[in-house]
């Protein structure tokens, strides 16, 4: 049963990948007259051709399509990462100052010119991927000098961690928010997770000490500071001296991070690193199954301090909970958590994909309701967490089956 179950899973999610939502991404969002990926298509699939083009967007675009070509070997997936590639070069790019933008007006130039350190990260993420793909030095070389930056501005040398933004030339803002929903903290949980997952990335194809020592520390911060060690979900912001400042379970980033953490502790290398890295990253997906739903999905959130549980079931954590609860089987062999994921895409192929347009939709209210009102591609809604769970779930099945063989 399990491996039939497996090998139903894998299937529906290649075919997805292949036949939903990369060629949404190739057909509908490229932008032939200013160059580059459209910025927006709104829940009602309208385009917007003049709607400003975000970075972590574009990166993730880069991202997916270049890790697309790495597992699959599509020339198409190559040629779309290229284009991408090439327009994050010569538009996102500050030869001034380094770093990279947070926006782009329609037709390329500049508009949001604040460095994000969560941006520069899927920057290096994304650049990475590409290297990996067509060995182009150049795309290396970026994603490290990326780090450096990283290092220069955002890494806390007294108090550990990474401070949020900062100004085109790399002052401190005071608005350090990635958008209007988070708390105005110096440090969070979200950008430490992004950057430790560019690192690990990073680190595949530039075994150097710094990053070595740098993506230890990442790991170690984790677990010494960000999973609460009472409960195992992640606490999400912080203060210059890592004093919490959240109540809020975001079950989606628990989920995620579980695997990501546990990922890069295995590229590291490190073997006490990993053993405890495993620990945590068991403790945390048991921690998740309090916001799993009796029909497959992962609810969004709940705020400990009101009592309030947002219902919504957005796209990305459901995305991540097949790839966390696929890992957290292979650290167990307990098969209850490949019906895990197996009914969470369920849950996913009957709820959240678009039959008639392609892609998936951003979310299933609590009533049931498909959300119309957020965007099917846009400054947030990129192809990054639908694609790689598909690219995970393909690769982590075929090397289950071939255990098992």
């Amino acid at each position: 049963m399990t491996i039939t179950t497996l090998k139903k899973l894998k299937e529906a999610m290649q075919f997805d990948l292949v036949q939903n939502i990369l060629p949404y991404w190739m057909n509908k969002m490229r932008d032939e007259t200013s160059g580059g990926f459209f910025g927006q298509i709104d829940g009602n699939e309208k385009l917007n051709p003049n709607a400003p083009k975000g970075g972590i967007l574009n990166a993730r675009i880069l991202w997916t399509f270049s890790a697309a070509y790495n597992d699959l070997k599509d020339q198409n997936y190559l040629e779309k990462a290229t284009l991408a590639y090439n327009y994050i070069v010569d538009h996102f790019f500050d030869e001034k100052n380094g770093g990279t933008f947070w926006s782009l007006q329609f037709d390329g130039q500049p508009q949001d010119t604040k460095k994000q350190i969560y941006s520069q990260a899927f920057f290096i993420y994304a650049l990475t991927e590409y290297y990996k793909a067509t060995k182009f030095q150049e795309s290396l070389d970026k994603a490290i000098e990326l780090f450096y930056l990283i290092e220069k501005y955002s890494f806390d040398k007294s108090r550990n961690g990474y401070m949020e933004a900062f100004s085109q030339n790399w002052e401190m803002l005071e608005d350090l928010r990635l958008s209007e929903k988070d708390a105005n903290e110096n440090k969070t949980m979200n950008t430490h997770l992004h950057i430790l997952e560019a690192y690990t990335n990073l680190y595949r194809v530039w075994k150097d000490e710094k990053l070595k020592k740098q993506l230890k520390n990442l790991i170690e911060l984790f677990i010494d500071r960000i999973v609460d060690p009472k409960s195992f979900h992640l606490n999400l912001f912080f203060n210059d001296d890592w004093e919490c400042k959240s109540s809020i379970i975001s079950y989606g980033h628990d989920i995620e991070a579980s695997w990501l953490i546990y990922e890069a502790a295995v590229v590291l290398g490190d073997k006490e690193v990993l053993e405890n890295t495993e620990r945590i990253a068991k403790r945390i997906t048991e921690a998740v199954m309090e916001g799993l739903q009796p029909d497959g999905s992962l609810i969004y959130e709940k705020d400990l301090s009101s009592g309030h549980v947002d219902f919504e079931r957005h796209w990305w954590p459901q995305a991540e909970a097949v790839v966390g609860f696929l890992n957290t089987y292979e650290l167990t062999g307990n098969e209850d958590y490949i019906e895990h994921a197996s009914n969470c895409w369920q849950y996913i192929n009957q709820k959240l994909i678009d039959r008639q347009h392609g892609e998936w939709f951003w979310s299933v209210l609590g009533d049931g309701m498909v959300n119309r009102n957020e965007d099917k591609a846009g400054f947030w809604k990129c192809p990054y967490h639908n694609s790689r769970a598909c690219l995970e779930a393909i690769k982590r099945i075929d090397k289950i089956h071939l255990k098992a063989s």
